[in-house]
């Protein structure tokens, strides 16, 4: 279950009251730093850009892709740990406007996680440590520690136990 918070609205879809849920200047400083990101190749200056404009936690070593889009309305809210890889094209929200109300919620991505492109991370989400997100994946619910998942509809492919088997039989650790 996603962990956000719903906002009921009244009269017009929710959308029609965005200004009233964030300023626009903030979304217009947030939206000219996140196009300055998606372009720069240079990952430590991405990273700089995220902590000090946006306000976001991200770990030492992270690494976003070329093209990926954070939310523009509420980048604050969403956490990257270290040495974790977000794949091209990846999509990151931290709110979502329904027609009758909007939600909010905090993404929370452990460290030494691989994304891969083309993923959306919806509102409210934790993936945790060690998890891989196989490419193209509507991550909708949290991801376990440890595991690998994959699809649209999101499932586990491999829970932690599996991957480390997988990952001895593979050379990639030691007993």
């Amino acid at each position: 279950m996603r962990n956000t918070e719903r906002h009921r609205v009244k009269e017009a879809n929710s959308l029609w009251h965005i200004y009233k849920t964030v300023p626009f200047w903030k979304v217009v400083k947030n939206f000219i730093v996140i196009q300055l990101a998606r372009y720069t190749p240079f990952l430590p200056v991405k990273n700089w850009l995220y902590r000090t404009f946006l306000r976001m936690d991200v770990g030492d070593q992270a690494a976003f892709a070329l093209m990926v889009m954070l939310d523009v309305m509420f980048p604050e809210k969403i956490s990257v740990g270290r040495n974790t890889v977000i794949g091209y094209n990846t999509t990151i929200l931290a709110h979502e406007y329904l027609i009758k109300e909007y939600r909010l919620g905090e993404v929370k991505i452990g460290s030494n996680v691989m994304i891969g492109a083309n993923s959306t991370i919806l509102p409210g989400i934790t993936i945790g440590d060690d998890a891989i997100v196989s490419a193209g994946t509507l991550v909708h619910k949290d991801v376990p520690a440890g595991s690998f998942v994959g699809g649209n509809p999101m499932r586990v492919i491999y829970d932690q136990d599996e991957m480390k088997r997988r990952q001895q039989e593979d050379g990639f650790l030691k007993d």
